[in-house]
């Protein structure tokens, strides 16, 4: 490890930055290095923008891939190597586009649970659903997580490192149970299969991916789609957006507000003018013709 590189890790230690965070801006400042074959403190601002420029011509990463580059090398020139550049100017970011996701519906989201043959993987995913949980969270629940008593789950340590409770479903509890019934597990609610870890974001990633397959289903389904979908439903059945704002852990209300363009009976609420419009008045019938015979 270079001195640089161990600079920057304790930087973000003394700052506690979530450990994934670390490790993706570790990562992104190796790239940019590897790219020019020097190291971040030799290189400067015409540098980074040749960088960014080859990120989006040659690589094509996607606004939401080069906004983690860009705050990886805005924190390393900002905070390691305390540069006093404008930083707006020097590393600015692209503008992402504001796309909605295609959500399932509930009897889309049944019939994929149903295709979930692994009671580990369909436990996993219901919970998703049920909880409205990311898969980060999901995977790293401990048994002590599930509070029957109150009907609430426990997320300790989400995005953003904090901790927040969820709704526990009567069914979801069920669920669970049934699951634990048969599988026994110790610490980890959803162990891997290395011993004392808990289940693999990836291997979750995998069993939705088969079962979505073996579903029939058109529409792309993750496990973040499950999220989305637990949102959606929420509001269609009549939920506020600030409830759904503290189940999901959004920081802002503004993020939780775009399922807002979604959900299909606040979207369709309002009729259309159309239909405001005056029936056409049929034209009058053409005369009768004498009869001669």
């Amino acid at each position: 490890m270079t001195q640089l590189r161990q600079r920057m890790s304790e930087d973000m230690e003394v700052r506690n930055l979530a450990l994934n965070t670390q490790r993706s801006y570790l990562q992104q400042v190796s790239l940019f290095a590897r790219h020019f074959g020097r190291s971040p403190d030799l290189l400067g601002r015409e540098d980074i923008r040749t960088y960014q420029v080859y990120l989006t011509n040659e690589k094509q990463l996607s606004p939401g891939s080069i906004h983690i580059a860009i705050a990886a090398l805005r924190f390393l020139y900002k905070v390691t190597l305390e540069k006093d550049w404008a930083f707006e100017d020097v590393l600015p970011l692209p503008k992402k586009p504001q796309t909605l996701p295609v959500v399932l519906s509930p009897e889309e989201v049944q019939r994929f649970l149903d295709c979930v043959a692994d009671i580990k993987h369909h436990a996993i995913l219901t919970t998703c659903y049920a909880a409205g949980l990311r898969i980060s969270e999901a995977v790293h629940l401990t048994l002590t997580a599930i509070d029957s008593q109150r009907m609430v789950i426990r997320v300790a340590q989400g995005k953003g490192q904090k901790d927040r409770y969820v709704m526990l479903s009567p069914k979801l509890l069920a669920t669970l149970r049934s699951y634990w019934k048969v599988l026994r597990p110790k610490a980890w609610l959803f162990p891997g299969d290395r011993p004392g870890q808990p289940i693999t974001r990836h291997a979750v990633a995998h069993a939705c991916a088969k079962a979505r397959d073996l579903s029939g289903l058109s529409k792309p389904v993750t496990p973040h789609s499950l999220r989305h979908a637990f949102a959606v439903h929420l509001l269609e059945t009549g939920a506020d957006v600030r409830t759904i704002q503290l189940l999901l852990g959004h920081r802002s209300l503004a993020t939780t507000a775009h399922y807002l363009r979604i959900a299909t009976n606040k979207v369709c609420a309002t009729s259309s003018p159309f239909e405001l419009l005056p029936r056409p008045v049929p034209p009058p019938p053409p005369p009768a013709e004498p009869q001669y015979f």
